[in-house]
């Protein structure tokens, strides 16, 4: 699907299709966002040379699961982010490439799926961003698709709290499974916020081209996105390093469980093995043992071996060890 937004300075706004590209083309000061989702590689590849895109560029655009980077061309700036087109609070998230060909009046967008963020802008705030410049419709998207991200990691919040208590409550391998997992898809996470943290940190140091820092709007909504993608990154360490608090907690616990269980046995033992010796001693089949002939011989072994259980019984009790 090929849709196109086209404002011009006289303040008109027309959506259709890429027939709009000529008028654009005759059309002095007028801007043009093209959006094509799920086009074969052929179809992008014609309509990014007819903007004169660079090779390489579209190249880049075209490999799958491209790291998100920026670059700048001759006439045009690159950027591959990583977007989304589905996230819930349980953070399963399956996310999507959109590549921005960010040029002085002109900005292509390629991504396989619906991308919220994009669909979102373009019914919306689209028109009054792209007549102002390409570059703010790419940010605001941008700044958009993060907000999905932050909406739904605060969601998660309060997933991670009850599930914090219900392992204090009741810890089991079922729940550490469960955290396990999410320390995996947060790791996952955080390695997509570096990186975008990485593009909004070159794109304040450094003056591209089609995105000027000198003007303040452009630099201010550079900012803005930059500060939304350092707090996801934040937000994903934090709950990676809870998931981590609780996973160590788990074990500790469980250990701490473990040697309450081996000290018991261990007391039970050391209560035992006396009284296996002396069993043992006067259950062997000798025909002369000195003992053996003595009346009161077998009640004096009784209270002999009752005296020792309970004197160390008592030591335990004592040493608090049971």
């Amino acid at each position: 699907m090929i849709r196109t937004l086209l404002t011009t300075p006289d303040g008109e706004v027309h959506e259709g299709d890429e027939q709009l590209i000529g008028r654009w083309r005759q059309t002095p000061g007028s801007h043009i966002w093209v959006d094509m989702q799920g086009e074969s590689q052929a179809d992008e590849q014609r309509l990014l040379e007819d903007f004169e895109c660079h090779p390489m560029a579209i190249q880049d655009a075209h490999r799958e699961r491209h790291p998100p980077k920026i670059e700048e061309f001759n006439n045009h700036t690159l950027i591959i982010y990583r977007g989304i087109s589905s996230f819930d609070a349980q953070l399963n998230f399956v996310p999507q490439q959109v590549c921005f060909f960010i040029g002085e009046r002109f900005l292509v967008t390629l991504h396989p799926g619906e991308a919220l963020s994009i669909q979102r802008l373009f019914n919306d705030q689209g028109r009054a961003l792209l007549a102002h410049s390409p570059e703010h419709a790419a940010l605001r998207v941008m700044y958009l698709s993060a907000g999905f991200y932050i909406d739904s990691l605060l969601e998660f919040e309060a997933e991670l709290s009850d599930l914090e208590d219900e392992l204090l409550e009741n810890g089991n391998d079922v729940l550490m499974r469960k955290i396990i997992a999410y320390r995996s898809r947060l790791v996952k996470m955080r390695r997509i916020f570096s990186y975008h943290k990485g593009i909004t940190q070159e794109l304040t140091a450094y003056d591209y081209a089609h995105l000027p820092r000198g003007e303040s709007e452009t630099l201010h909504a550079i900012t803005d996105v930059e500060e939304r993608f350092e707090r996801l990154y934040t937000l994903t360490q934090m709950y990676y390093d809870i998931c981590g608090d609780l996973v160590d907690g788990y074990i500790s616990i469980s250990s701490h469980q473990l040697n309450i269980t081996m000290r018991v046995l261990t007391v039970i033992t050391a209560i035992f093995v006396p009284l296996t010796f002396i069993a043992g001693v006067y259950g062997m089949n000798f025909e002369y043992i000195p003992e053996l002939g003595y009346r009161y011989g077998y009640f004096f072994v009784w209270g002999v071996m009752l005296g020792i259980g309970g004197v160390l019984i008592w030591l335990f009790k004592r040493k608090h060890w049971f």
